[in-house]
């Protein structure tokens, strides 16, 4: 059995992505260039449609294939300049094309409408599309103005590109003497290291060897997340925003009043939270609660798991969800489709990829910890999500949005954990396991993705004021919104507060955290709803999943059953938080 990507199942051979990348190079960077000037005619609009369909179904399978390789062997040369002469591609075909948005304005709505018309079939894969563009229409340049915006697209890039090379290409792990051994602490060790650690100098140690990079290398994390935010900024002054939060929830039509829904309730609810933390000191007889001691058990579990005992787990608890479903995660977690173990050089972490009709692809890093168990889970939702809307929806409107993506995943999970809850042959230990694992992920999902998310609104903000931002102005702010979240005091844990530069959204995705704790809040109210057998549940669950990106977001989870322009529906995770916490307590009292 394969535990490795296919990567032939897109090309068989680099001859075959050369010879498609060369087609796009030649044929389809020249050829957008060709209908400027002439989208105000029906029959030029209608070819410039069927080039975008034809490109989006090239470039995904390009970009696939080369930065699946990168992100397999990060240390592979060849591979890093295939996937860069695909951004390379990419950019100039971006170039080429950047006249499209503002000539299509300045046709105006109502001829389009009329082309659109004329042609359903283009019409039902690109209506949302331009209804998007009409939204945004005061944001869009003139066409030298987007030409030349176009020409900076690669600064942000570029940092987010310097960011990966320097914690991942060029990381070198520590090496500590743990116990008599020499033990290296790596990326994906570090928390198991710490879990087993009984002395808290160890756990310090251990912690302090991992974060030492950060440490020795600040100030050029301090630079590339400035220069990130400053691409960030640039963009939203250009394109009259009045704030970089305001672009990045524009785009997909999300009022301010979530984000800042979900950051008052997240930063203001937090007693049961503080209260979990106060908990684990007394029953871990700790003078203090270090954050990294957030990985210490309650109730020992070392069962170690194989990844098809993983699978047979994951395929178990989805026995009572229709076949249909069953057989798409059976379908997610074939041989060539999911990447399994840790490697050299391999991309840290986990997630699921895909592209316009090409099957998913999930990338792990699973040693056996029942956090792997639930990460192939939580991965397998995102590929079942794809699997759902290359089914039912048109290529345009395959590519659903961030918002709703993390929705699948969590939904996976929160019935996992269930599963395993329900078994009748669990011990108390069990049980005090299991409860600390749903909580943790309410803490590592809501509340701390919260924290995150309120901490690059507030460092947008220093940005946008031209304010000079470093090592030590990110450190503080960190240092202030964990006490205000944890009630504990990172600035102890000495290197702790560079926690920003380990956290790699910031600087590849801009306000993408959020999504994680508006997503929780979504998947387990509709998982809730599954669970109490409301009618049609599930059938809402999917119909969301079938969606893809053929709505806003926010008005597809609406349609599902949560509405999230009320603040209420974000109550509902410290809610969930404060019972279980209570039944924590309560057992461990016993």
């Amino acid at each position: 059995m394969t535990t490795k990507w296919d990567l032939t199942n897109l090309y068989e051979n680099e001859a075959a992505f050369e010879k498609d990348l060369k087609k796009f190079k030649e044929v389809y960077v020249p050829k957008i260039a060709t209908f400027e000037g002439k989208l105000g005619e029906e029959k030029s609009f209608i070819d410039y449609l069927q080039t975008e369909r034809e490109v989006n179904l090239l470039l995904e399978k390009l970009y696939l294939y080369a930065a699946g390789a990168s992100d397999l062997d990060k240390r592979d040369i060849t591979a890093n300049e295939r996937a860069a002469k695909v951004i390379a591609a990419m950019n100039a075909y971006s170039s080429n094309a950047s006249y499209i948005d503002p000539e299509v304005l300045a046709v105006g709505k109502e001829k389009i409408d009329s082309f659109l018309n004329h042609n359903p079939d283009y019409k039902h894969e690109f209506d949302f599309a331009f209804d998007k563009l009409f939204r945004g229409q005061k944001h869009v340049l003139s066409s030298y103005g987007e030409k030349l915006l176009s020409s900076f697209n690669n600064l942000e890039a570029d940092g987010a590109e310097l960011y990966s090379l320097l914690t991942v290409a060029d990381y070198k792990a520590k090496t500590i003497n743990l116990e008599g051994k020499e033990v290296e602490v790596n990326m994906s060790n570090w928390h198991t290291l710490i879990e087993k650690a009984e002395k808290e100098e160890d756990r310090a140690r251990i912690f302090e060897s991992l974060y030492s990079w950060y440490d020795e290398h600040k100030n050029v994390y301090g630079q590339i997340y400035n220069t990130v935010l400053h691409a960030e900024y640039a963009e939203m002054k250009a394109r009259g925003y009045s704030s970089i939060l305001e672009e990045h929830l524009f785009r997909n039509n999300i009022p301010l009043s979530v984000f800042h829904n979900l950051i008052e309730v997240a930063s203001t609810d937090n007693a049961s939270l503080k209260k979990y933390y106060e908990l684990r000191k007394k029953y871990l007889h700790l003078e203090k609660h270090r954050s990294y001691d957030r990985f210490l058990q309650l109730a020992k579990s070392d069962k170690k798991y194989t990844y098809e005992e993983a699978k047979d787990i994951f395929f178990d608890s989805l026995k009572a969800f229709p076949e249909d479903y069953q057989k798409k995660a059976r379908e997610v977690t074939k041989e060539g489709y999911v990447d399994v173990y840790p490697s050299a050089g391999k991309r840290t972490g986990a997630y699921s990829t895909g592209g316009a009709n090409i099957h998913p692809y999930i990338l792990l890093n699973f040693e056996g910890t029942l956090d792997d168990v639930f990460t192939l889970a939580h991965e397998s939702g995102h590929s079942i999500h794809t699997l759902y809307s290359e089914e039912s929806q048109p290529v345009a409107k395959q590519n659903y949005t961030i918002f709703v993506a993390e929705i699948a995943s969590t939904f996976n999970e929160h019935n996992l954990l269930d599963y395993l809850l329900k078994r009748g042959d669990l011990s108390k230990n069990d049980k005090i396991f299991l409860l600390q694992k749903a909580i943790d992920e309410i803490c590592a999902t809501f509340y701390r993705q919260a924290l995150f998310a309120q901490y690059e609104y507030e460092i947008s903000l220093l940005a946008e004021k031209d304010e000079p931002i470093n090592y030590q102005v990110l450190s503080k702010k960190m240092i202030e919104l964990y006490k205000q979240y944890y009630g504990i005091d990172i600035h102890e844990e000495k290197v702790k507060e560079l926690v920003w530069a380990y956290i790699p959204h910031l600087f590849y995705t801009p306000f993408y955290v959020y999504q994680y704790a508006t997503s929780f809040t979504a998947s387990m109210l509709l998982y809730q709803n599954v669970k109490e057998g409301k009618e049609g549940a599930f059938d809402k669950h999917i119909s969301l999943l079938k969606m893809g990106g053929s709505d806003y977001p926010v008005q597809e989870v609406m349609k599902a059953g949560v509405d999230f322009t009320k603040k209420e529906t974000f109550y509902s995770c410290p809610r969930r938080m404060d019972e279980l916490v209570k039944e924590l307590e309560k057992l461990l009292e016993e």
